[in-house]
């Protein structure tokens, strides 16, 4: 079995996780904070060692807890890049950089000449001779950047890279992971909280939530049509869970979600019915008319979104708090301020339901 194959478990943390990246996939961790994301990076690096597992990479074991089988951290060709750059303050750029292949047993030429080359990659050749502490947090990031790769790692791990970075310098940093992973065909893990990340880096998504992976999927189909209510909030999507039934959903607490179903839902079982908050239309009093879902909530916050607001919901029942856009002379009228009272309403056409 080529590619990371990891299944460990880790009481004091809770962590039950089963997790595959296959040779040259990016695979993005999504989740919110404490469900486990960098805790699964550490165990990956070596740095924490699981009560039980198995942790495989290209057919090499790592870990074997049952057979007392435990790599050290530097022995395993995985490479951590973290939010800060971490580079040795003694060292210029470009010794850095050839910190990896003189650790390798390259000599001293033959690593200067990789410096340089990576260097020049990562867009900081006029970098070399500086000290860290001459570099801007972008410049540095791209050293970093430069000297993980330098190493030559079998699996990148990259715990939110662009977190520590200013608005200018992310994105820059960003398109440079993305053309360095698909042009040298770098296996990674990526832990990020933003989607961007996501949708530029990643082949594919796994959403942890508690210590458990309660998604997976391609990352477009995650963002697009999600089945966790984190990956929804990620999405920027209303999430409502249930159990399918013929024409939509009902949700444990009886109420029915009208929509179409996907075919891959099977009556009985979980469902999720996802809708965009443009869908949701806000109104004073209970809607009339054309068949509609329609639900009265409390204003939890009301965020402003260009032209528009963005009204949440107080969570409750089977679903995150919903959301709804609507303009700022809408929001005016119907005095959509916390705690005031409203009906969301949702065309049964906007509404599709997956398999949860």
């Amino acid at each position: 079995m080529s590619g990371l194959h990891l299944r460990a478990a880790l009481a004091q943390r809770d962590l039950d996780v089963e997790l595959h990246v296959a040779p040259g996939e990016v695979v993005a961790l999504l989740g919110p904070n404490g469900s486990g994301k960098s805790t699964l990076l550490s165990l990956v690096a070596g740095l924490l060692q699981p009560d039980a597992g198995r942790i495989t990479l290209d057919e090499d074991v790592l870990l074997d807890t049952d057979a007392g089988t435990h790599v050290p951290p530097h022995r395993r060709g995985v490479v951590l890049l973290a939010q800060q750059a971490l580079l040795f303050p003694h060292l210029s750029a470009a010794d850095n950089v050839a910190f990896g292949p003189r650790a390798r047993g390259r000599g001293r030429g033959a690593a200067r000449a990789e410096a340089v080359r990576w260097l020049d990659a990562v867009g900081a050749d006029g970098l070399g001779a500086r000290k860290p502490s001459e570099l801007s947090g972008g410049q540095a990031q791209r050293v970093a950047v430069a000297r993980a790769l330098a190493a030559e790692p079998r699996l990148l791990l990259l715990d939110e890279p662009m977190e520590a970075l200013d608005v200018a310098a992310a994105p820059a940093l960003r398109q440079l992971l993305r053309t360095v992973l698909r042009t040298q065909g770098r296996s990674a893990l990526l832990v990020t909280h933003d989607v961007l990340d996501a949708l530029v880096l990643a082949d594919r998504v796994v959403v942890l939530e508690s210590g458990r992976v309660v998604e997976s999927g391609p990352t477009r189909d995650v963002l697009s049509r999600p089945r966790s209510a984190f990956a929804a909030r990620v999405a920027g999507l209303n999430l409502v869970a249930g159990t399918a039934v013929e024409h939509g959903l009902r949700t444990t607490d009886g109420v029915l979600v009208s929509g179409t179903v996907d075919p891959a839902c099977v009556a009985g079982e979980r469902a999720v019915a996802v809708f965009s908050p443009s869908a949701v239309a806000v109104h004073p009093s209970r809607p009339d008319g054309s068949p509609r879902n329609a639900v009265e909530v409390v204003v939890a916050s009301v965020e402003p979104r260009g032209e528009q607001v963005r009204v949440r919901a107080v969570e409750s029942g089977d679903g995150a708090g919903l959301m709804a856009d609507v303009t700022v002379g809408a929001a005016a009228e119907l005095e959509l301020v916390p705690g005031a009272r409203a009906w969301f309403a949702v065309k049964a056409a906007e509404v599709v339901v997956h398999p949860g």
